[in-house]
């Protein structure tokens, strides 16, 4: 097996105004999530998240403690949420044991233990897409499905956004210290997320998409309000939000993405909504 790690710095708004697509897509794109027998990380310092992905195919996987997070085990200080995006998988950690089916998710709690990815069938790998943060204190483990979430319709066919948001890693649902993580899916015909627009300065986010059928894209809307930038996509890939951005998309077809985050506090309805004409 093989791990890999990159460092993503947080930018000034200002700085971000001046960069061209190559640096803000080189800065916020993660790609490349999910490579065979592989754990890749991406760690942003917008609130130290960790977001990657692990693909066992015929071997078993195994969470290191990377030099970056300076201790002994992975989640010596830090909590994790994870999401099956792949073939049926198996998530052991150190005695337990959790099997993971097609968008079920994983809460596993900060402690000192190993955390190994299984694939149940190698030529049908598993696809776990992570997220982590730091975390003060300990909470139970615990799978979690979208049937033991909160689910959420909004939007309509009419205007293009009708979805479906199953909130799953959430405090309504589970303690956590401060990730929240939860899957929007976007109806037949709908192609818009996250309307009306919103920035939450308490909170960064990551969004992974993923179910973009092929040939399609998803064009990630990000930046200040009154300063806005995209970047064009593809399936299986996520893509770093600061604070002080907004964060929606569009796309050639309905999909679903995967959000995380963390900062402040857990308050899922803290938002700074905006009007879509109020864009620029």
């Amino acid at each position: 097996m093989k791990t890999t790690i990159e460092i993503r710095y947080a930018a000034h708004p200002d700085d971000v105004r001046q960069w061209d697509t190559q640096r803000l897509r080189k800065e916020h794109l993660v790609s490349n999530i999910f490579t065979d027998n592989t754990v890749t990380m991406v760690y942003t310092l917008y609130d130290r998240m960790i977001t990657g992905g692990a693909k066992p195919v015929g071997e078993t996987l195994k969470l290191d403690p990377v030099e970056e997070v300076k201790a002994s085990f992975f989640l010596h200080r830090r909590e994790l949420g994870i999401y099956n995006v792949g073939g049926a998988g198996r998530v052991k950690v150190a005695d337990a044991s959790f099997d993971l089916d097609y968008k079920e998710s994983l809460y596993i709690g900060s402690g000192d233990r190993d955390v190994l990815f299984e694939s149940i069938d190698s030529n049908k790998p598993a696809l776990f897409y992570f997220c982590s943060t730091p975390a003060h204190r300990n909470f139970p483990d615990r799978k979690v499905t979208k049937k033991d979430g909160m689910l959420v319709e909004m939007g309509s066919m009419e205007a293009a956004n009708h979805r479906v948001i199953n909130k799953m890693l959430v405090r309504e649902v589970l303690e956590t210290c401060q990730l929240q993580m939860g899957m929007t899916e976007l109806k037949t015909g709908s192609v818009w997320n996250t309307m009306p627009p919103h920035t939450h300065g308490r909170r960064m986010e990551v969004y992974f998409y993923f179910e973009v059928p092929e040939g399609n894209v998803v064009c990630h809307f990000m930046g200040q309000p009154d300063e806005t930038r995209h970047i064009w996509m593809k399936n299986n890939e996520a893509v770093i939000s600061p604070q002080w951005s907004i964060h929606s998309a569009t796309a050639t077809s309905n999909y679903t993405f995967i959000w995380g985050m963390a900062g402040e506090n857990l308050d899922y309805g803290d938002q700074d909504f905006l009007k879509a004409t109020d864009l620029r």
